[in-house]
């Protein structure tokens, strides 16, 4: 008598459902995953067609990251103080920043900083300008 020895199948996944599994999985994460935006810097710039405001402050960094507010050498910690006390004044102030090309990018966010938080949850009068 002759044995018949079954041939044993090689193993393998069964690929007919990948596709619709992958789908499916494509299509949970694409539904459920957020997308934060960032909003950006929340200024307000004021339009060309705007008649000159009076109540402008200035504030200069120089190339040595030295903050000066109308022509006054101030420390960056106490900007938003003195802000906060010149809009208790006049609330449509207007501050216009102007920095020197060889200042430090920190120091510039850092003063827009402290301007917001000068403003609190009032949307910010800033102008950003240009060395002449």
């Amino acid at each position: 008598m002759f044995l018949k020895f079954a041939k044993h199948k090689e193993a393998e996944i069964p690929t007919s459902s990948l596709a619709d599994i992958v789908f499916l999985l494509l299509i949970f994460f694409l539904v459920t995953t957020s997308i934060d935006f960032e909003k950006g810097l929340d200024l307000f710039l004021p339009s060309g067609d705007e008649k000159p405001v009076k109540g402008i402050i200035n504030i200069l960094i120089n190339n040595q990251n030295e903050i000066a507010m109308d022509g006054i050498q101030i420390p960056i910690t106490q900007i938003s103080h003195e802000i906060k006390l010149k809009l208790e004044k006049k609330p449509l102030l207007i501050v216009s920043i102007k920095a020197d090309e060889a200042a430090d990018y920190g120091t510039y966010i850092h003063v827009l900083d402290e301007l917001k938080m000068a403003w609190g949850n009032k949307p910010a009068r800033i102008s950003i300008a240009d060395v002449e």
